[in-house]
C-alpha cells in the first residue's frame, strides 16, 4: 500500500503553505487529491512528483497562467505531449536568456567591486584619481539589454 502524505507533511516537505497547497488544487495546477475518510487531503507519490515540477517552473519563472496551461494539458493526457514539449522548449530559451542576461551583469557587477577596489587603494594611499568617474560603463545600460533580447529572439 502507498504511503499517503496529510496537507502538513507535504508542506514542510516542499516550504509551500497549506493554504498554497489548497490554492493550487483551486486552480488547476494540482489535480483534485485523494480524501481520507474524514475529508482530510491525502498526497500521494504521483502528487509529491508534480508538486516538485510546479516548483521548478515556479523557480524558473514560469507565470502561474502558463503553468495553468501546462497543467491542462498534462490533465488531458499523451496527446498534448507535443504541445507540452513544445512549450517547455520555449520557456527554456526564456530560461537561458535570463542566465545569460544576469551573467552578463554578473561581469558588469564584478568589474565595478573591481574599480572600487582600485578607487579605495587610491585613496587610501591619497593618490589623485586619474580614472572616469566611478559610474561610467561605455554602453548604456538600455543598449546592453536590447542586445540581450536580439539575441534571445535570434536563438528562437
Amino acid at each position: 500500500m502507498e504511503y499517503l502524505l496529510s496537507i502538513e507533511e507535504v508542506a514542510k516537505r516542499t516550504g509551500l503553505t497549506a493554504y498554497t497547497l489548497r490554492y493550487y488544487e483551486r486552480i488547476g495546477l494540482i489535480a483534485p487529491v485523494g480524501r481520507a475518510a474524514g475529508g482530510q487531503r491525502r498526497y500521494a507519490a504521483s502528487d509529491m512528483a508534480w508538486i516538485e515540477f510546479l516548483l521548478r517552473l515556479r523557480t524558473t519563472h514560469m507565470p502561474i497562467g502558463k503553468m495553468q496551461a501546462f497543467a491542462k494539458l498534462r490533465g488531458a493526457g499523451d496527446s498534448t505531449v507535443p504541445d507540452r514539449r513544445q512549450m517547455l522548449e520555449e520557456h527554456l530559451t526564456d530560461v537561458l536568456a535570463e542566465i545569460e542576461a544576469m551573467s552578463q551583469s554578473a561581469v558588469a557587477l564584478q568589474a565595478k567591486i573591481e574599480h572600487y577596489r582600485s578607487m579605495e587603494q587610491s585613496l587610501a594611499s591619497n593618490s589623485p584619481m586619474t580614472q572616469g568617474t566611478a559610474d561610467e560603463h561605455p554602453r548604456p545600460l538600455r543598449a546592453r539589454t536590447r542586445e540581450v533580447e536580439r539575441n534571445r529572439r535570434a536563438s528562437r
